[in-house]
């Protein structure tokens, strides 16, 4: 009776240690689509661009902003910028959610151009934002660059329909 107790008590923890061990594989809510290996859309959580304080401007978390190919300028009746992002994301669910998101915060979509790469242009009353998404390939990330403007000048002059104030 005594050789049989360690044996029980070593086979439960020996069976509960294989557990744990592969619970990790057991399958799950993933960040991932399989067959991709790039985030999907309904996935991918909005991040503020803190940047030049665009609030109303948002990218999935998963783009990380690149600052030595980024540029800011800020004068009394003008504010703007070149900025840059790369992340592992498809250029196809980037453009969706970077779509879905300006139309959200009140930009209009003005126009769209694909080919290799995607280029939205977006409008404010007083602001543009043009993004440019050059799509990855096996080994490098998707890229993300965006022309601000917010013409501050004008803004203070006239409301949000462009009427005078």
């Amino acid at each position: 009776m005594k050789i049989l107790k360690p044996i029980r008590v070593q086979s439960v923890f020996a069976l509960l240690t294989v557990l744990l061990i592969f619970s990790g594989c057991l399958p799950g809510k993933s960040n991932t689509d399989p067959m991709s290996g790039s985030l999907a859309l309904d996935e991918l959580p909005p991040m503020v661009s803190t940047l030049g304080n665009y609030e109303d401007i948002e990218i999935p978390a998963d783009m990380k902003y690149i600052n030595d190919n980024s540029v800011s300028i800020r004068t009394d009746s003008f504010r703007g910028g070149i900025i840059h992002y790369k992340g592992r994301i498809e250029a196809n669910s980037l453009k969706d959610f970077i779509i879905t998101s300006m139309e959200k915060n009140k930009w209009k979509l003005a126009g769209e151009v694909s080919s290799q790469d995607i280029i939205l242009a977006f409008t404010k009353p007083h602001r543009t934002c043009m993004m440019k998404i050059e799509p990855n390939s096996s080994i490098s990330a998707t890229t993300l660059t965006m022309y601000v403007t917010v013409d501050l000048a004008a803004s203070k002059t006239l409301n949000a329909f462009g009427e005078p104030i």
